[in-house]
């Protein structure tokens, strides 16, 4: 399984995923879309990403994929934390 974390800096929600994240035993690859390169890696993704009301993308979102296919799209702790309960 491969983890890609996309955050922004200063902010809560970021922060939050990734201190739970480091409760776990997952290896994440962190995106910070705020630089070019980083900003260029989520475009790979626009079709499956998760989306508000106004059509923003949702920050912060973790992409799970399996052998290059992503397996799931999550943007909250609780989501992760459901998600890794149904894999145990």
């Amino acid at each position: 399984m491969e983890y890609l974390l996309f955050t922004l800096p200063n902010c809560p929600k970021c922060d939050a995923m990734k201190a739970y994240l480091k409760e776990t035993s997952l290896e994440v690859q962190e995106f910070d879309l705020v630089k070019k390169g980083d900003r260029m890696k989520i475009r790979e993704y626009l079709k499956v990403l998760n989306r508000d009301k106004k059509g923003s993308i949702i920050i912060p979102t973790l992409i799970i994929r399996d052998a290059a296919e992503v397996i799931s799209v999550l943007n909250t702790r609780e989501e992760l934390d459901s998600w890794l309960q149904s894999r145990a």
